[in-house]
């Protein structure tokens, strides 16, 4: 199985697990820090990294001390130097660049890579991290949406570790502990249906950003929150599933559940069905897929289910009004460099919205008219999924500046 123990043995009391994180400022990452920081006689950070808070990655290196920080250029690094001369924090080697993060995510003196980057970016480390065996925790879904099928036979053919960190595949993979062997009917993933639950399409029109960023049960990235208004987020882990556990599109559900309690389920065979509850805190499976195989208690708040107002409830996806999901299934079936039509048109049309260029129904717009005008290649190796990447995003850019 794709999962499974860290093949190193390591089992006695000083030792600890040493962790690379990329992506260590942003939401995933520092929920991992404060993981290690409330368990340091367990885990040791060696290596660290950021796009753009450098300042955050400096407070990050003077308390956790790694081996390396990377940043994503040379002024950043210079930044950086500059921040930890003036501390006097030393015994940390900074770099910068693409390469530098390959290097990390490939580092020998790492026992787990948690891969935290956001959208594409992710893909290349993820890779090169399978390529060299690593036991990677990932919460990058995008590099199974675009590269689901070479990453899964590099993650087989060199024995590689994949441990999700998504809540609900995450939640998944906990479903099916124990049950190797017995055939899953389906895998039931649950979403909170966002901010936008039950609106209609005329409604979504006049959203704001201010809106949209505003989730209703979970605290996350810019990106990935805008994701979840769309219901794109979900269509991306629906992609995700289909290559992490290897099922079929037609074997995947989705099932809108807003109290966010249960965070996914696998019905089997007999047509039973075993779903994985908890508080909606991503601590959980972060700590979980770090301590995998064991569990380790934690001081996190127990659910309370006499809490619970209105117990848990669950509707269908209104796959008309957040069109999204029905792309990505869409992109599933049609498989090739669908998915990575998808995930690009969808980067830089939240990128755009973000930035006020287009309104939030235009991400929608956008996504269809990109993958209406693609022909669907396959067998495509990671160059090519890179150039339909970067020709999907030039695209983009002119339908934004005045082709719509």
């Amino acid at each position: 199985m794709l999962l499974k123990r860290n093949k190193h043995d390591k089992n006695t009391k000083e030792y600890r697990k040493r962790i690379a994180i990329l992506g260590s400022t942003g939401s995933i990452g520092t929920q991992s820090l404060d993981i290690i920081r409330r368990s340091p006689e367990s885990y040791k950070v060696v290596a660290l990294s950021c796009a753009k808070r450098v300042m955050e990655l400096a407070d990050q290196i003077e308390e956790f001390h790694p081996e390396i920080a990377v940043t994503a250029d040379a002024e950043g690094a210079d930044a950086l130097f500059k921040i930890l001369a003036a501390r006097g924090v030393v015994g940390t080697e900074i770099d910068y660049g693409p390469e530098a993060l390959n290097r990390i995510a490939t580092m020998e003196n790492a026992d787990t890579v948690i891969n935290s980057l956001m959208g594409m970016r992710g893909l290349v480390p993820t890779y090169r991290a399978a390529l060299a065996g690593k036991e990677i925790a990932f919460a990058n879904k995008e590099t199974l949406v675009v590269g689901g099928e070479l990453v899964m036979n590099t993650v087989k053919k060199k024995g590689a570790t994949l441990l999700p960190i998504d809540s609900e595949h995450s939640a998944i993979f906990q479903c099916l502990q124990g049950n190797e062997g017995n055939p899953v009917n389906k895998i039931l993933l649950t979403g909170s249906g966002g901010p936008f639950r039950g609106y209609t399409a005329e409604e979504l029109k006049s959203v704001t950003k201010q809106q949209a960023l505003h989730h209703p049960k979970w605290v996350m990235g810019q990106k990935i929150t805008i994701d979840s208004a769309t219901l794109m987020n979900k269509g991306l882990e629906v992609i995700e599933a289909r290559w992490l556990f290897d099922v079929p599109a037609e074997k995947i559900e989705v099932l809108i559940h807003p109290q966010s309690i249960i965070h996914s389920a696998v019905e089997f065979k007999d047509h039973s069905i075993i779903a994985q509850m908890g508080n909606p805190d991503m601590r959980i499976p972060i700590s979980y897929a770090l301590s995998y195989p064991k569990r380790v208690a934690n001081d996190f708040d127990s659910l309370d289910f006499f809490a619970l107002e209105g117990g848990l409830t669950f509707e269908k996806p209104d796959m008309e009004t957040f069109k999204p999901l029905k792309y990505a299934f869409e992109a599933l079936k049609a498989g090739g460099s669908a998915p990575v039509v998808l995930n690009a048109a969808n980067e830089e049309l939240v990128q755009n919205f973000l930035e006020d260029r287009i309104g939030f129904t235009d991400i929608i717009e956008g996504i269809e008219r990109i993958m209406e005008n693609h022909n669907v290649l396959y067998n495509q190796d990671l160059e090519a999924i890179i150039q339909t990447d970067l020709r999907v995003r030039r695209q983009v850019k002119s339908w934004v500046e005045g082709e719509r």
